[in-house]
């Protein structure tokens, strides 16, 4: 009996394994940088679309004191907290390695897509909470991605690298159109005189289907270098079923389980259960056919996922309680009523 549990310990010359990463640490940096910031354009998009709603709803029904609140709430997430989140999700990225990352991928996919199968008539609500929670698995899945197409390359640092350049810019537009929106937004679109706030009050309503658009490539390809990934890890097709039997039962079990919790708990209290119950089965499984080196790195992504989710949790609680097809119906109505009148030509 002893002899069978000490199998499942690591061994010394194991134990190091733990802190080996899978790749060069500069290409591992340079991946979870490119994540990060692929979280940070979903997160301030988000944010401005939701802006845009509360925008509507302050105007037409009256609700001056929720937009107040929850516009001090975004403003106050910028600054030194901000960066130091960013660059901690940047690191935890950088240390999970592409065969957990893969896991990730797959098992947020699956939960996706059974969650928009059986929600119904709140499809739409549903959806911009799988955006809010997608966050780490986002990342997760630029980084796989990453890995599977520059995999074997000779260069492949100056190819990442010039990545996460145009990555870190893409982040910073996003971030400073969240500002913009922040702060002049409620002025601009009244007054008619900014294009940027002028296109969003007539073209706002497309902003949610472009970022779930968006998602859809990201992850399709990401699905894609998961199965690559994890296949390269079997040397025959007993083990790859011996892998993927379990991992298909146990999330298929999973997912009806959280399913019927979103539906009793609070939204913010059924997240955190979910991401829970989802790394622990991850964890389970591991156990059970992975290395100790994934279990590491299963633990690892617990920071990673409360790092992203607990921040955003305001987030997480306005999209829960946005009406978006009133919104997305008045923006249409809106665009097509508005007359079309001539600029206005200012005298310097």
């Amino acid at each position: 009996m002893f002899s069978f549990l000490t199998k499942f310990l690591p061994t010394s010359d194991l134990l190091a394994g733990w802190l080996i990463l899978d790749t060069n640490p500069l290409i591992g940096f340079l991946q979870g940088l490119v994540g990060a910031c692929g979280i940070s354009v979903l997160c301030s998009l988000l944010r401005v679309h939701l802006l845009i709603e509360e925008s509507w709803k302050e105007k037409y029904n009256e609700g001056t004191s929720d937009v107040r609140s929850s516009r001090t709430s975004m403003r106050a997430k910028h600054g030194l907290f901000g960066i130091l989140q960013f660059f901690f999700v940047t690191g935890i990225l950088a240390i999970v390695g592409s065969r957990v990352s893969s896991l990730v991928v797959l098992e947020f996919c699956l939960r996706a897509v059974s969650g928009l199968l059986t929600a119904g008539p709140d499809s739409k609500k549903f959806l911009q909470q799988l955006l809010v929670q997608s966050q780490f698995c986002l990342g997760c899945a630029i980084s796989c991605s990453l890995h599977f197409l520059h995999e074997g390359a000779s260069q492949r640092w100056l190819s990442l690298l010039l990545a996460a350049a145009l990555s870190w810019y893409l982040a910073k537009k996003a971030e400073a159109l969240l500002h913009h929106v922040i702060a002049l937004y409620k002025l601009h679109s009244s007054q008619r005189y900014c294009g940027i706030c002028i296109s969003l009050l007539t073209s706002g309503c497309y902003l949610l289907p472009m970022l779930c658009r968006t998602m859809i490539i990201a992850f399709f390809v990401a699905v894609l270098a998961a199965v690559s990934i994890i296949n390269q890890q079997f040397l025959s097709a007993t083990e790859a079923l011996r892998f993927w039997t379990p991992l298909t039962i146990c999330y298929t079990l999973l997912v009806v389980y959280m399913q019927e919790e979103q539906h009793r708990l609070p939204s913010s209290q059924a997240v955190l259960n979910a991401v829970a119950v989802r790394l622990g089965g991850l964890t389970v499984l591991m156990l059970t056919v992975g290395r100790w080196a994934d279990v590491f790195h299963i633990l690892i992504c617990f920071l990673g996922e409360a790092s992203c989710l607990i921040p955003n949790m305001d987030l997480l609680d306005a999209a829960s309680s946005q009406d978006e097809e009133d919104f997305t119906n008045y923006a249409r109505r809106n665009r097509r009523q508005t007359p079309r009148t001539p600029v206005k030509q200012h005298q310097s």
